[in-house]
């Protein structure tokens, strides 16, 4: 493998200890949302913050992520150790759930731990993990950015610095049974709610569609939730949260959107399952053979269209853009960033690790292995890639044209807000307008600056 070019001295340090302790880094956030009135500027040079001057230190580093699902993961990291044996990764899994990485990371930063070196963040964690001063300022101008997809640039950056590195992005797509609409008589994927609902009730009317659920989307009270109530208020041109940083949930889009996701379970479109599917669960339901339209990530395609019997659907489904109630729908941009831990030793090597995943050729070998989305803007159009995986233009279209979840120093608890009010509309111990009206409640002191 390709070995990066080192940045920064080539010795060791200590772990940093970087601003101030958290709950005041949280209370000034909070109420000014300004790093300079939280004692330090946003380079992080001055009064305490770690700055990128502070990239030094070569040796063994960690990687903090999530459970690889595909397996590819270590290899990636064998093929770095294999060309850096006195700068060797180890990697350290967290669970699935995104709610409990982001707890594991926040507890390990709150305790000023050096064991975490490289982060993968979710790319809604950066305001947050930034604003505590959990994260090492990085220097733009060794990391190739212009080559990205700007939406995944963005996701990396608070108060106009850049604190992490897009790696990998995510958009929500429309998975679909091409074999089924096919005996359907139906040659085009839905792009509203209302030929999506006429699509299944043709299916149903087939042999072959007796037993499959027509639609699934996670309402599951986790971090699902909160994306799929993202895209559902979005596709009805609506927002949980303004450009204004205020939540926006008294709106007749708004409505719509929830109304959407509650009528869907009420209404039988959904699995009985769905208050319970994670994301995992999810594909597995769609690689049974169960589910006729599915809104999931890019990860799953390869798994799904595997031919060695762990997928029922191997070669019988395709991708198309979300659905929305008068034409496509939004989807969430997802994704991961990779950061450094301001408490970490041997961050020059930590730098370089980021910029050997980010790079082109892990890029490539990532997408061909894994089918997860890449940032770099080539990759989606370059013939091979697109030959061997279709559904690249449509995903691109989605990650240019997709909205983020709520931007709040906060997110924890916006997040938590979201999934509890959503998830009792879903499973109907709240009316709609009861749902909306006690969350716009809640986010607004949440969302205060």
């Amino acid at each position: 493998m390709r070995r990066i070019p080192p940045i920064g001295a080539p010795r060791n340090t200590g772990p940093l200890v970087t601003g101030p302790l958290v709950t005041g880094t949280v209370v000034c956030a909070a109420l000014a949302l300004s790093l300079s009135a939280c004692g330090g500027d946003d380079g992080g040079g001055s009064k305490g913050g770690a700055g990128t001057a502070s990239l030094t230190g070569r040796g063994p580093i960690t990687f903090v992520t999530g459970k690889d699902r595909s397996g590819y993961l270590q290899k990636q990291l064998d093929g770095w150790n294999a060309d850096h044996p006195q700068e060797k990764v180890r990697v350290i899994e967290l669970p699935d759930e995104p709610n409990d990485q982001r707890q594991q990371m926040i507890q390990n930063a709150t305790t000023r731990s050096d064991a975490y070196t490289v982060l993968n963040l979710d790319v809604v964690w950066t305001a947050e993990f930034a604003a505590n001063r959990w994260l090492t300022p990085l220097p733009k101008d060794k990391i190739d950015l212009a080559k990205m997809l700007p939406a995944t640039v963005t996701t990396g950056q608070y108060r106009g610095n850049l604190y992490a590195v897009p790696s990998t992005s995510d958009a929500g797509m429309l998975y679909y049974r091409k074999d089924l609409l096919a005996k359907a008589g139906i040659s085009a994927p839905p792009k509203t709610y209302a030929e999506m609902w006429a699509d299944c009730d043709k299916v149903k009317k087939l042999p072959q569609g007796k037993g499959v659920d027509c639609f699934f989307t996670e309402v599951n009270k986790t971090e699902s939730v909160t994306i799929s109530a993202v895209e559902a208020i979005g596709s009805a041109g609506g927002s949980i949260v303004g450009p204004d940083g205020k939540p926006t949930l008294n709106t007749p889009q708004a409505k719509q959107g929830l109304e959407f996701l509650v009528n869907a379970k009420k209404d039988g479109r959904m699995p009985k399952e769905a208050v319970t599917l994670d994301t995992e669960g999810g594909r597995r339901y769609f690689q049974s053979g169960k589910l006729l339209f599915q809104r999931q990530w890019p990860y799953q395609y390869a798994l799904a269209d595997k031919d060695d019997g762990s997928s029922k659907v191997a070669g019988e489904f395709a991708v198309a853009q979300l659905p929305g109630p008068n034409g496509p729908g939004v989807a969430n941009l997802g994704g991961h960033n990779l950061a450094i831990s301001a408490f970490a030793k041997n961050k020059a090597t930590a730098l370089d690790f980021i910029r050997y995943l980010t790079g082109e050729q892990s890029q490539r070998a990532n997408l061909l292995a894994t089918s997860q989305a890449p940032t770099l803007a080539s990759l989606y159009d370059d013939p091979e890639m697109t030959k061997r995986f279709p559904y690249l233009p449509v995903l691109k279209q989605a990650i240019t044209n997709a909205r983020p979840r709520p931007v709040a120093v906060k997110y924890g608890d916006v997040t938590a807000a979201i999934q509890g009010d959503v998830y009792d509309a879903v499973t109907g111990k709240k009316t709609v307008d009861q749902a909306l009206t006690d969350l716009q409640g809640k986010l607004g002191p949440l969302t205060a600056q």
